[in-house]
């Protein structure tokens, strides 16, 4: 299984935006990719800002690229979201999961 992380900065008063996307749209784009195997979103405040940790499980890297495109490096943000962001990762960490409990 492969992890795929990934870190977002939002201001806070965009935070709950940002949310409401995510489960709305990112998921139902996540839950239609064959080899999709799960997804956790965590956010902390820092600040004034919102940090937000997206980690996306997958079954394997072929199924990283049907979500993310030939280069699973590059983090998939949509443009309806893209300007709420302060900053962003501009790569994406993948990790093979060792064990889960």
């Amino acid at each position: 299984m492969i992890a795929r992380v990934w870190r977002g900065w939002l201001r806070a008063q965009d935070a709950d935006g940002y949310d409401r996307h995510y489960r709305a749209e990112v998921l139902s784009t996540l839950r239609a990719v064959n080899g999709f195997a799960g997804a956790r979103l965590m956010r902390r405040a820092v600040g004034d800002e919102v940090e937000f940790l997206s980690i996306t499980y997958f079954a394997d890297m072929d199924a990283v690229r049907r979500f993310a495109g030939d280069d699973p490096e590059i983090p998939v943000i949509a443009e309806a979201v893209r300007d709420l962001f302060i900053r962003y990762d501009t790569l994406v960490r993948h990790y093979e999961v060792d064990f889960e409990t």
